[in-house]
């Protein structure tokens, strides 16, 4: 923990490469890699990985991953975290391939109030191919806006509110929407003005030449499964009971979410990070 004007802060960030679940044709394990956690009382840590395969399914040339928290020492300014997550030489299935693919979230809790500051500035997708095809993708790393005055939650600001409506608007209204798809966006709509958390991506939109359709940041493939881009989940706890202000703020950043449904089925997170530090009192 960090003490500055009788506050303390307790940091948080998590990083890691690749972890899922295999259960066709083999029942296996993507064991995490690349895993790094930051100790409570900030500091530095980076891990690296090389040359990583498990069978013929998914492999990277590299990556790496790093964590750090310390006060920031420009006067004014308070706690800062960096969590980072990085894949290189990307393939699954021969599928789904990427030269480069970096998640990044970098937040500044206030010395007065509890909500962060937050910037994914860095997070990208460098030549992202499906079948082949490369993907062009609309990203938006503004989509939360500025920080909410009077301390204010990131789920009750209008500005971010309107975004995540377009982006759950674009997905709805997409051809040949699959049924599971629609109901997990109507579902995710209906709770949308709820202060507890919202659920969103990077990503508005993706296109390509690609062997199947995309409905916003989610893309179907034809034997070999469902691709969700930069998805991110944002959760306010510990609400002040005379304000209505969060004392904790999560951000989870997936930047590849995969559901391999064919002869090869599992679940697996690319490039995943979280951070939620908190100040006391």
């Amino acid at each position: 923990m960090s003490e500055t004007n009788g506050r303390t802060h307790t940091y948080h960030a998590e990083a890691v490469v690749l972890e899922g679940h295999l259960r066709l044709p083999l029942e296996q394990d993507f064991k995490p890699q690349a895993s790094a956690q930051l100790p409570e009382q900030g500091g530095y840590l980076a891990q690296h990985a090389e040359n990583y395969r498990l069978e013929s399914v998914i492999s990277f040339r590299s990556a790496y991953t790093q964590v750090a928290g310390n006060q920031d020492v420009k006067a004014g300014h308070g706690w800062a975290t960096l969590t980072t997550s990085v894949v290189e030489g990307l393939n699954v299935l021969d599928v789904l391939t990427a030269d480069r693919v970096v998640g990044q979230i970098a937040t500044e809790h206030p010395l007065v109030g509890y909500v962060p500051t937050v910037s994914f500035l860095g997070t990208r997708f460098e030549n992202l191919r499906i079948a082949g095809h490369p993907v062009e993708l609309e990203m938006d790393l503004g989509v939360l806006g500025p920080k909410p005055e009077n301390d204010a939650a990131y789920t009750t600001d209008s500005g971010f509110l309107a975004r995540v409506t377009s982006q759950y608007n674009r997905i709805r209204a997409g051809q040949d929407l699959p049924a599971d798809l629609g109901e997990r966006y109507n579902r995710l709509a209906s709770t949308l003005g709820s202060p507890e958390e919202v659920e969103c991506s990077l990503v508005n939109r993706a296109t390509g030449g690609f062997p199947g359709p995309c409905f916003g940041h989610v893309i179907t493939i034809p034997n070999f499964g469902e691709i969700t881009l930069a998805k991110l989940t944002l959760t306010h706890e510990d609400f002040k009971p005379e304000s209505g202000v969060p004392e904790k703020t999560t951000l989870q950043l997936t930047m590849i979410d995969l559901k391999l449904g064919c002869a090869i089925a599992g679940n697996a997170s690319v490039v995943a990070l979280s951070t939620n530090g908190q100040s006391k009192p």
